[in-house]
C-alpha cells in the first residue's frame, strides 16, 4: 500500500534539484504533487513526469518571499485539489560572501525567500489544515542554520530562523493534528556543488564522517517519512542528513 495514497502536497523551489526529488518521492508513494518555482518551464516538465506516473499535477511559477502569491498558491490548490495535506517548504536562495562585502540587498533577499518564504507558508495554509485537523508541514532548514558557516552570514540567519519558526509553528499547530518539522541536510551532491573545485570537494569530504556527499534522494526519503502517517508523534524536530557531520 503506498504510503500517501490520494494526498495532496504543494513542495516549492521544486522544478529541480533536491525539491524535484522531494516531489518526485512523494509522487512515488501516491500523492498528488503541485510544482512551484520561479523557473516555470522547469516546473512544467517536472509536472508532466508526475502525470505521466498517473498522478495530479500542475506548475505555477510563485515568489514565495511574495505573500500575495503565495495565498494565491494555496488558494488554486484547494480549489484544484480539494484539500491540502502537505506542504514542503523547499525553496531557497545563497548569496554568499563576507559579512564586511555583504551588501544589505543580498542579506534581506535571502532572509525574504528563505525565510520569509517558510513564514508565507505556513501562514498560508494554516487555516486550511486547522479546519482539516490534520496536515504535514515540512520546511527545509540547512547544518549551516546550526554550526553557522563563514561567508554565509544571510544564508545561516536564514536556515536558522527556519528551524525557530519550525518550533513556533509546531507548538501552535499541534493541538489540531498538524505536525511540523524541519530536515537539515548537509553536503549534498546537486549541479550547484558539482561547480565547486575538487580541493574545496576534498575538503568537504574531510568533514563528513561517512565520507560521502549525500543525496538529493536522502533528503527525499527523509521528507517522506514526516510527510507520511509514520511520523503522527512527531513535531517541532530537525533531522539533520548529513552523514554525521553534525552530532548535537
Amino acid at each position: 500500500m503506498l504510503k500517501l495514497e490520494n494526498k495532496n502536497a504543494i513542495v516549492t523551489g521544486s522544478a529541480r534539484g533536491i525539491g524535484k526529488a522531494i516531489a518526485m518521492k512523494l509522487a512515488e508513494e501516491g500523492a498528488n504533487v503541485v510544482i512551484v518555482d520561479v523557473n516555470l518551464e522547469e516546473a512544467e516538465k517536472t509536472s508532466k513526469e508526475i502525470q505521466n506516473m498517473g498522478r495530479k499535477s500542475f506548475a505555477m511559477k510563485v515568489n514565495v518571499a511574495d505573500y500575495n502569491e503565495v495565498e494565491s498558491l494555496i488558494n488554486k490548490t484547494k480549489e484544484e485539489l480539494g484539500s491540502i495535506d502537505i506542504l514542503v517548504n523547499n525553496a531557497g536562495i545563497t548569496k554568499d560572501n563576507l559579512i564586511l562585502k555583504m551588501s544589505v540587498e543580498d542579506f534581506e533577499q535571502v532572509i525574504d525567500i528563505n525565510l520569509k518564504g517558510v513564514y508565507n507558508g505556513i501562514k498560508a495554509v494554516y487555516p486550511i489544515m486547522m479546519r482539516q485537523k490534520s496536515g504535514k508541514i515540512i520546511n527545509i532548514a540547512s547544518i549551516i542554520g546550526i554550526i553557522g558557516n563563514a561567508g554565509q552570514a544571510n544564508y545561516s540567519a536564514s536556515k536558522a530562523g527556519v528551524i525557530a519558526l519550525t518550533k513556533t509553528a509546531a507548538k501552535e499547530l499541534a493541538s489540531r493534528g498538524v505536525c511540523v518539522n524541519a530536515v537539515a541536510p548537509g553536503y549534498i551532491q546537486t549541479p550547484m556543488t558539482d561547480k565547486l573545485p575538487d580541493n574545496i570537494k576534498e575538503e568537504m569530504l574531510k568533514l563528513i564522517p561517512m565520507k560521502r556527499m549525500g543525496q538529493p534522494d536522502d533528503v527525499a526519503k527523509v521528507v517522506l517519512f514526516l510527510a507520511s502517517s509514520d511520523s503522527d508523534y512527531i513535531t517541532g524536530q530537525t533531522i539533520v542528513v548529513d552523514g554525521g557531520m553534525v552530532m548535537y
